[in-house]
C-alpha cells in the first residue's frame, strides 16, 4: 500500500492525488483532506482541492443519473441491473429524510461527514425529488463546504494534538 501512495504521490504529484481523491464516491473529500495533510499540502490549498474535486461530479450526477440508471435497469447484463437496484434504493432510503427539507436536507445530508453521506449520494437524493439543478448544486455546494470545515478541523487538531504529544 505504501509503494502505491508514493507511485500516485511521484507520478501525479499532492495536489492531483488529493483532486482526484475527493472526486471518487464514498471517499470523497472526506478522505482527500486527510490525504493532503499527510502529504504535507497547506490546510488552504488542501481544502480548495478537496471542495474542487469533491463539486466536479456533481453536475453529471445530477443531469446524467436518471437516464444513466435507466439505460442499466434496461441492460442484459444482470450486474448492471442489480447495481443500478442498489442504487435507487440507496436514494429512495434517504429520501423521505431530505425531501421534507428540500434544499436543506440535501445540504445537510451532505455536510455530514460520514461515508455515503456526501456530494454523490446527496446529488443522487436531489436528482431523484426532482430538484432544480441550480438549487441542487448550491446546495451540495454549501454541504461540501461545511464538510470540509468540519474534516479540516479534525485533521488539523488531530495532527495538532500529535504534535504536541510528540
Amino acid at each position: 500500500m505504501n509503494a502505491l501512495a508514493e507511485f500516485l504521490n511521484e507520478t501525479l504529484g499532492p495536489h492531483l492525488c488529493v483532486l482526484l481523491c475527493a472526486m471518487l464516491p464514498v471517499i470523497e473529500l472526506r478522505g482527500a483532506i486527510p490525504l493532503g495533510f499527510a502529504l504535507g499540502l497547506p490546510l488552504g490549498e488542501t481544502f480548495a482541492l478537496a471542495v474542487l474535486g469533491n463539486m466536479i461530479p456533481v453536475p453529471f450526477i445530477l443531469l446524467l443519473i436518471q437516464k444513466l440508471l435507466a439505460w442499466m435497469e434496461s441492460a442484459r447484463w444482470g450486474l448492471l441491473r442489480r447495481l443500478a437496484g442498489f442504487i435507487r434504493r440507496k436514494a429512495e432510503k434517504n429520501r423521505e429524510k431530505v425531501q421534507k427539507y428540500a434544499f436543506w436536507g440535501v445540504c445537510l445530508f451532505v455536510a455530514i461527514p460520514l461515508p455515503m453521506t456526501g456530494a454523490w449520494t446527496g446529488s443522487l437524493v436531489a436528482s431523484t425529488i426532482g430538484m432544480k439543478f441550480q438549487k441542487a448544486m448550491l446546495s451540495a455546494l454549501i454541504g461540501v463546504l461545511i464538510a470540509g470545515c468540519v474534516v479540516s478541523l479534525i485533521c488539523s487538531g488531530v495532527i495538532g494534538f500529535l504534535s504536541w504529544m510528540l
